[in-house]
């Protein structure tokens, strides 16, 4: 089977369950532990098609990827090309700056591309590549959207932070117990294309051009506020020592990545999952190469994360409103 191939041959008639997850090179070994605990949990019965969208991903790395996908669970890659929204996106995310890695890079976007690449699904999942399963994908996935364009789970960290709390308050104009976090998002990818929220997204940019503190998911929840329904912790849970039974799928969230920082949080279930890729030697020599002026940087990038929230927040001036027409 050729590596560039989408893995498992399955019959245009059998119902596939869609999951994409975005990554450059740097992402490849944290989503191939996200991907192979997928597989892990995934329903015998049920066929799976993971799609990673990239920008340009490197032989190695799909050879990599390749080696986890099984009978029912295939992988599929798709490269992003250059197009009129994506110069758009390109444009705005380098004028971004002090950011760090966090949300300075045009792959965060790659998300919202879904919906126009790929006509011939109607739903989707979303997952960032810092998360891992812990249940079967397809739940969620089976989960009654009602009338909701997305589903996803209001933002624990909007919850707990009160600077990021009065940001989304003030400075986004949404209610900061609606906000939700777009690193697990099911997505009704019809009603996406239906409302055109892509080139929404983009006359948004285009017409604010606004620093915002985390731009993909802003722009989400200020364009479909009233249209995003919410799921549970389980599907987008916080890393912690010991988890609950139900919880379906941990996220590593901006704070403690364990291929970073020792003794963190839900790390055991993080290097099980990598111990199963290709990638588990790579991961532990990162972790050892972290040092304390690497520690000191990421701590230093999230408060600045942190403080730009609050400037802005203090400022109580609404940086983008959606376009009406």
């Amino acid at each position: 089977m050729s590596i560039f191939s989408t893995g498992t041959p399955l019959n245009k008639l059998v119902k596939v369950v869609p999951i994409f997850i975005t990554i450059n090179n740097e992402y490849a070994p944290y989503a191939a532990a996200a991907i192979h605990s997928l597989f892990l949990h995934a329903d015998k019965n049920r066929y799976y098609r993971v799609i990673i969208l990239h920008d340009g991903l490197s032989w190695p790395n799909r050879v990599r990827f390749r080696s986890l996908v099984t009978k029912n669970c295939a992988i599929q890659f798709k490269k992003i090309t250059n197009s009129i929204y994506l110069r758009v996106v390109i444009k705005y995310v380098s004028k971004r700056k002090g950011m760090g890695d966090f949300f300075s890079k045009a792959v965060y976007f790659y998300r919202f591309f879904i919906p126009l690449l790929f006509p011939r699904y109607e739903k989707a999942i979303y997952i960032d590549s810092d998360t891992i399963l812990r249940g079967d994908i397809g739940e969620l996935f089976d989960m009654d959207m009602g009338d909701n364009i997305i589903m996803a789970m209001v933002d624990p960290k909007v919850t707990v932070i009160p600077e990021f709390r009065d940001y989304v308050d003030f400075a986004l104009g949404v209610p900061h117990n609606e906000y939700v976090n777009d690193g697990v998002m099911l997505m009704n990818l019809r009603k996406m294309r239906k409302c055109k929220y892509l080139s929404q997204m983009i006359e948004v940019i285009q017409k604010y051009d606004a620093d915002l503190v985390a731009p993909d998911q802003d722009y989400l929840n200020v364009i479909l506020r009233g249209k995003i329904g919410h799921f549970g912790p389980e599907w987008n849970a916080e890393p912690t020592k010991e988890f609950k039974k139900e919880t379906k799928l941990v996220h590593f969230n901006l704070f403690n990545k364990p291929w970073h920082y020792k003794n963190v949080p839900g790390e055991k279930i993080f290097w099980d999952a990598a111990k199963g890729t290709g990638f588990y030697g790579d991961l532990k020599r990162q972790q050892e190469s972290f040092d304390d002026s690497k520690q000191k940087s990421d701590q230093e990038k999230v408060a600045a994360l942190i403080k730009k929230g609050d400037i802005l927040a203090k400022e109580k001036k609404i940086l983008i409103k959606r376009i009406e027409k």
